[in-house]
């Protein structure tokens, strides 16, 4: 609440060290940039927003001096579970470069916006990324009258006998987990499923096997969705390919595919059998994932 000419007067006298200490509001945080100060002390560090704080902790360190920062809570009150939270990604984030690690963490918490409406945090989080999506694309073809309003929400189904989850040890957190699995399902490419697996790996650690798994039956999928194929069973003894027939064009290419294919037939229900020696887990996965992009590759 001070006039813009005393303000200016006080932050100069302390950039030139007339002062050796500022007291300030949040306003601090606005791209303050003072070389000299080398230690912050925040009162009631579990009142402010995670960006803020990662903001105020900004203001010092600014040169080659070591730089402190100190945010108190209260003695004898409890803070909320958010204020935990938020304070406890803030210390994990001591390295160069994490602003987009600490955003990611702060969408997690807070929940996504609504990008049709003035809503900055929690819109989408009421519903769900997949569901919302899904509206939106639903409304927007409504009013398109497009074509395209086939059915094209149905999933694949891909069952390989191996446990795909994310384990409460690799991410504690149950909405962080969840959010996890949303992103997850809502990946539509390779590149998308490299970054998100560099950015659990450098939120989290090394990717545990089940959540490796996970990625890569996600993967599968995707390519079921764009190669027609409703079903995936693969077991000890081989892999069982149910294609949606409905949704194919031109069936011969199916039929190329299958005699371009060595050890693959046809069976008398129209699905696909390959056959072979699958006993461990691993093994199947991965040769489930060649064969649907064996698949893919003869269908283009």
């Amino acid at each position: 609440q001070m006039s813009p000419n005393i303000l200016e007067e006080i932050m100069t006298a302390f950039y030139n060290g007339q002062y050796d200490v500022l007291i300030s509001t949040s306003i601090i945080e606005s791209g303050i940039d003072i070389p000299t100060a080398n230690t912050i002390i925040v009162y009631r560090a579990d009142r402010f927003g995670l960006a803020q704080l990662y903001q105020m902790r900004g203001r010092v360190g600014r040169s080659k001096l070591r730089a402190y920062a100190y945010f108190t809570m209260p003695d004898n009150k409890l803070i909320t579970k958010g204020a935990q939270s938020r304070l406890k990604v803030l210390q994990s984030l001591d390295t160069l470069g994490a602003g987009f690690t600490l955003a990611s963490h702060d969408l997690d918490m807070r929940g996504s916006g609504n990008p049709l409406g003035q809503e900055q945090s929690g819109h989408i989080k009421d519903l769900g990324v997949e569901l919302y999506q899904h509206m939106l694309e639903e409304a927007v073809l409504e009013l398109k009258d497009d074509e395209y309003r086939k059915d094209n929400s149905w999933l694949p189904q891909v069952n390989v006998g191996v446990a795909i989850l994310i384990p409460e040890k690799y991410i504690e957190d149950l909405n962080l987990r969840l959010s996890i699995y949303r992103r997850i399902s809502a990946i539509t490419s390779d590149d998308e499923g490299n970054a998100l697996s560099s950015e659990l790996i450098d939120r989290f650690g090394s990717l545990p096997v089940e959540l490796n798994s996970l990625l890569t039956v996600m993967k599968i999928k995707r390519l079921c969705k764009i190669s027609c194929v409703e079903k995936v069973d693969a077991g000890p003894l081989g892999i069982v390919i149910t294609i949606r027939s409905k949704d194919v064009s031109d069936p011969s290419k199916i039929l190329n595919a299958i005699t371009k294919s060595p050890g693959w037939r046809l069976r008398e229900n129209q699905t696909i059998l390959i056959k072979g020696n699958f006993e461990k887990a691993e093994v199947r996965l991965v040769k489930t994932l060649k064969v649907i992009q064996s698949l893919h590759e003869k269908l283009k």
